[in-house]
């Protein structure tokens, strides 16, 4: 891992800047959850409407604590054995978790990630990051770097390269209080 360009591609996040990067299927993009203007940059680049919400992940559970209702130690339990990894989590989101993520739902979802590089990344920016799949919306997700600078490169202000974690599929988005699978299984 070079940790010149992880530490140049956090200051991009902490400027406000949309990066892309490897996850555990595709490549990521991704910007500063607390900085509105970015997300709408970023929804705005996907075609993506807001009321659909985004993923955040994040390299360890604190990092997502701010933005959820509190759990009880058997909803911790069950995140706890599918963390880190390809499982995303629909979660109550605190009441003054921004719409601009959450959309029209009352929950966000999150995932701590197994994948090193974007854990990397998250610890050297402090903070959780946006993350939804680095593409236009209809057209198929990047799974490399070429393919991300094809698609997004002019309009990304930082690419982090690396391999993505090889999952065939997206990870797996599951309610946490009902237990409903949304996408993926």
């Amino acid at each position: 891992m070079n940790r010149l360009r992880l530490r140049a591609a956090a200051r991009v996040v902490r400027r406000g800047g949309l990066i892309a990067y490897p996850t555990e299927a595709v490549y990521g993009l991704g910007c500063d959850p607390r900085n509105e203007a970015a997300v709408r940059r970023l929804l705005a680049l996907k075609h993506r409407p807001a009321h659909k919400g985004l993923i955040l992940i994040a390299a360890d559970f604190a990092q997502l604590a701010p933005f959820l209702q509190p759990l009880t130690p058997t909803e911790r339990e069950q995140l706890d054995a599918t963390w880190p990894g390809p499982h995303t989590w629909l979660i109550p989101a605190r009441n003054k978790t921004p719409r601009w993520l959450r959309g029209r739902h009352d929950t966000l979802a999150v995932r701590v990630t197994a994948h090193p590089l974007a854990a990397a990344l998250c610890r050297a920016c402090g903070h959780p990051l946006v993350s939804t799949s680095a593409n236009q919306s209809g057209r198929p997700p990047a799974r490399t770097t070429l393919a991300t600078r094809r698609q997004l490169g002019q309009d990304l202000d930082a690419l982090l390269p690396g391999p993505t974690g090889g999952a065939a599929q997206p990870t797996t988005i599951r309610h946490l209080r009902s237990g409903r699978i949304v996408r993926g299984a």
